[in-house]
């Protein structure tokens, strides 16, 4: 389960348009990957134009599409992701088999914390967030339930990038590398340099959490730890997220790290032994060692 498939979905404003002879399951889901947490709601006119898609295919697409659940279309005639998806994305033995076994651990920690408690797994290039558990009054993040984060700069995603092979993290640099090269060599203020991701992913490895301070659109600290399953692979990564003045991360360490181990033993992994000397129980009087 750990290591998604390593394709991933162009984002729309990068999408090709639909060629001539192209699968018609691959129109239809080039028409749903025009849906965004910021286009939630899209005429047919849209859905046709960003899809590369002629108006007269995009609608019989989408009628199909909204008989069948996968869409349903508004009052004003726009359309909206049906619920049918999510009643099919939650059998997803990565996003709600392992959210379901965690859940309970993530509630203990957010009843610690009272912030955010979040629960990732990696998709390609990506940090999907299956979980997340918020106070009303918990500081402001900028990720959602269903959302995409990026791996090197966001401490669900270092951890879940560390345990991958090297392999995702050159094709991470080249697209690094290329973008400067797009933008004109204008560093991204979001990216890490090669060197120093390295090394943040080296740290992660040697001590098992990650820890990320970001400034936007709150000052907060992230800390997260690895979910390992019965194979012993990372298959997912859970982390807490508070203000950055409020606790200091060396205290979060521990509490994310037990809830991490508890729901990875929950999920079948046998964690090596941890050499911790134990007392050996005191002898009961009249009682003597065989």
């Amino acid at each position: 389960m750990a290591g998604a498939g390593r394709q991933t979905a162009a984002a729309p404003s990068d999408a090709a348009p639909a060629l001539p002879g192209t699968p018609v399951l691959v129109r239809a889901l080039s028409l749903l990957a025009q849906f965004t947490e910021q286009r939630r709601a899209l005429s047919l006119s849209e859905l046709s134009r960003q899809a590369g898609l002629a108006p007269a295919t995009a609608l019989r697409l989408v009628r199909h599409l909204t008989e069948w659940g996968a869409l349903e279309r508004l009052e004003d005639g726009r359309y909206v992701v049906g619920l049918r998806l999510w009643e099919i994305a939650s059998l997803s033995p990565r996003g709600h088999g392992v959210r379901q076994i965690a859940l309970p651990y993530l509630e203990d920690l957010y009843e610690v914390t009272r912030h955010h408690v979040l629960l990732a797994v990696r998709e390609g290039t990506d940090a999907v967030l299956i979980d997340r558990l918020s106070s009303r009054t918990a500081t402001e993040v900028a990720y959602r339930v269903g959302g995409r984060m990026p791996l090197p700069t966001t401490a669900v995603g270092q951890v879940l990038l560390a345990s991958a092979g090297p392999e995702l993290l050159q094709e991470l640099l080249a697209q690094h590398t290329e973008s400067h090269a797009v933008a004109g060599g204008v560093p991204d203020s979001g990216s890490l340099p090669a060197a120093r991701l390295r090394g943040v992913l080296a740290n992660v490895r040697q001590s098992g959490v990650a820890v990320v301070r970001r400034d936007h659109p709150s000052r907060t600290v992230s800390v997260a730890a690895p979910i390992y399953g019965a194979d012993g692979g990372v298959v997912a990564s859970l982390s807490i997220v508070v203000p950055d003045a409020q606790t200091p991360a060396h205290e979060l360490v521990p509490l994310v790290r037990a809830a991490a181990r508890a729901i990875s033993r929950s999920l079948g992994y046998q964690a090596k032994a941890s050499g911790a000397w134990r007392q050996p129980q005191p002898l009961q009087p009249g009682h003597f060692p065989v």
